[in-house]
């Protein structure tokens, strides 16, 4: 039996009634991009869709085919003017898939933040069940209400908000809609699949980050969760490819850095070690251009450059003096640029990978740690921006942000701790490297004990 073909289908129908705005809210840009181009981008990146069908409004079709155009999305099959309804919409994009049988994943263009994981259970679960819904438990009581009075109750156990991607056997979600031809009583794809005893609908997890945008104060939601969401870390299985690869790692003799030193050149990497102790202070744009140039001509390439490289001092901005402050900015986010610079030509020919290091503080500023915080902050800003300018290039860039870890750093400043309370430099030195071979860019990869 040869294997389905995985279609991701995109709703991205709306008017945008409820949103109040002049143009449907997923042409509206958060972080840089449309809501259309975020939402198309995780089914574009993910491995388990083959190729994508897009719904859109017919009179914002231009708008689509001009974002199209501008970007390089590979797996678009099909760009379909949508319907009158979101009913309507779905049975166009189902409809048009000639396939006899497939796997076909409904998502709403207005969710930019699905995350790999769901799509991945989803499509596991069609394995299974001939229909997958996604949802997420109620954290609050749900009422039963007519004329403003109290009809019930359900208990919360069994009550969870719905999401998307609905996902279906293209044999059932078609059947569903030629049974409901007529029917105007319309919820969704899934609840088709129930009304008219289809099967099983098997419900699959969902995300709290998982949004809809929907109204105008989603937006400022949505663009706070871009600036401070993670990634999952991908999975660690083998670091093989790291043979022959050429890697620079500023701040690399001592702590994380140490670690991922030692363990790329345990799997074959050609490993060169920057640091102040060596004689190349990262403050210093020239002798990190220069320490990079001179890899470059032993090496005749650089394929990855990471900088660990962080200092980490305590004290009330007020009770600090001024030099101390300017060294810790320096250090923290003036090194992050300089290196970033620096690295930029090198993995342009290698289409290489560049990694930076923020901290759990970089998410909201604390206590005697303002410039501490606000540098790491800085650099997961920087590591975005970054990742957008140098996409076409074919340069990837992503931050580690690595819980409290049992390095030298964090006994100078904290003294004793229990270990068994710290992540070990080893673990976060694997999670490291393994990003670096992933196709990330433009992400935060947490990293816990």
């Amino acid at each position: 039996m040869n294997k389905l073909k995985n279609y991701g289908i995109i709703l991205a129908s709306g008017t945008g009634n409820r949103y109040g705005a002049d143009v449907p809210k997923q042409f509206v840009k958060i972080a840089g991009k449309t809501v259309f181009e975020h939402t198309i981008e995780i089914f574009e990146k993910s491995k388990y869709i083959d190729n994508v069908i897009i719904v859109i409004t017919p009179e914002y079709r231009h708008f689509a085919e001009e974002i199209l155009l501008k970007n390089n999305f590979k797996k678009i099959v099909k760009l379909l003017n949508g319907g009158a309804t979101r009913k309507e919409s779905s049975y166009i994009g189902i409809s048009s898939i000639e396939d006899e049988e497939a796997n076909v994943i409904i998502h709403d263009c207005a969710r930019p933040f699905l995350s790999q994981k769901i799509i991945q259970n989803c499509i596991e679960a069609l394995k299974t069940y001939n229909a997958v819904d996604v949802a997420i438990p109620s954290a609050d009581t749900i009422i039963k209400v007519k004329d403003n009075l109290i009809e019930s109750i359900p208990e919360r156990k069994y009550l969870k908000r719905g999401q998307t991607p609905q996902c279906f056997k293209l044999s059932v979600i078609k059947k569903a809609h030629e049974l409901s031809k007529n029917d105007t009583n319309f919820t969704d794809d899934c609840g088709l699949i129930v009304k008219y005893g289809l099967g099983n609908v098997y419900v699959v997890e969902g995300s709290g980050e998982n949004i809809k945008i929907t109204y105008p104060e989603d937006i400022f939601m949505a663009d706070r969760l871009f600036q401070v969401r993670s990634h999952e870390c991908p999975d660690v299985e083998s670091l093989d490819n790291l043979k022959g690869k050429v890697i620079v790692i500023f701040g690399g003799t001592s702590g994380i850095g140490k670690c991922s030193a030692e363990l790329a050149a345990q799997n074959g990497a050609r490993v060169y070690i920057a640091s102040k102790s060596t004689g190349c202070d990262i403050t210093d744009f020239d002798a990190v251009k220069n320490f990079l140039q001179n890899v470059y001509q032993q090496a005749g390439k650089i394929d990855y450059v990471v900088n660990t490289a962080g200092i980490l001092c305590m004290g009330k901005l007020v009770e600090r003096d001024i030099d101390d402050i300017r060294n810790d900015i320096s250090i923290n986010y003036m090194g992050s640029i300089n290196v970033a610079k620096a690295s930029i030509p090198y993995l342009k020919e290698t289409k290489g990978a560049m990694q930076l290091y923020a901290s759990s503080s970089y998410t909201r500023g604390r206590s005697l740690y303002s410039t501490y915080s606000s540098t790491k902050a800085g650099i997961v800003n920087l590591a975005q921006a970054l990742a957008e300018e140098l996409e076409n290039d074919g340069i990837r860039i992503n931050v580690i942000n690595p819980e409290r870890t049992a390095t030298p750093m964090r006994f100078k400043a904290f003294g004793k701790e229990p270990k068994e309370s710290l992540l070990s430099p080893q673990k976060a030195a694997k999670i490291s490297l393994s990003v670096l071979l992933s196709n990330l860019t433009g992400q935060v990869v947490d990293v816990r004990r």
